[in-house]
């Protein structure tokens, strides 16, 4: 079972999803720390609701801090929207998920409704989303899980993210029982 913490800037939406199969045992992992760069996160309340400790840190160096008092194997970047640099001893254990099938429409600058939009524009007829360990450059780890959604002629960009946040919903978790099973070597070692 992973010890984690749970880096986030907005909603806590995947921490909730997180907890969700914690829970529910489908989950092999352990939330140990919550910490958002953005002081009043709705993602901190809930992470304080579900008795996780919870912490604010505006930078790497508050955060790494904080990390520093905490037992981790991983540390997941759910919907964090820095750069992130891990302290040495776990720069290979930083996972991050991105809305789309690396290497297409990812790196600097493409998050968020910024990527629906440039499939939407393209007329992609397949997305998803990419779980992948960070390497301190956007989107360039090794990718350890994607999961594919069909879009449709008629889906507007806000459609593709309903459908992309489903499929993260399932691969998050995958990715992270996948890394509980193989180890973070594995990963970087068949790239």
């Amino acid at each position: 079972m992973l010890k984690m913490a749970v880096l986030l800037s907005g909603s806590g939406r995947t921490l909730d999803n997180f907890h969700e199969r914690i829970q529910a045992g489908t989950l092999q992992a352990e939330v140990q720390v919550v910490i958002s760069n953005v002081a009043d996160a709705l993602g901190l309340k809930k992470a304080e609701n579900y008795g996780y400790p919870a912490f604010y840190a505006a930078d790497n160096d508050a955060i790494n801090s904080i990390l520093l008092n905490y037992e981790l194997d991983i540390i997941v970047l759910a919907g964090y929207l820095k750069l992130y640099q891990a302290p040495s001893a776990l720069s290979r254990a930083v996972i991050n998920i991105h809305p789309s099938l690396i290497p297409a429409f990812c790196g600097d600058g493409f998050y968020g409704s910024r990527v629906h939009k440039a499939i939407k524009k393209r007329g992609c007829m397949v997305s998803g989303c990419t779980v992948h360990f960070a390497n301190g450059v956007y989107d360039e780890g090794p990718i350890i899980h994607q999961q594919t959604v069909v879009l449709d002629y008629e889906d507007t960009p806000d459609d593709i993210a309903a459908k992309v946040f489903t499929a993260e919903c399932e691969a998050f978790p995958e990715a992270i029982n996948r890394v509980n099973d193989k180890g973070i070597n594995f990963f970087w070692d068949r790239v």
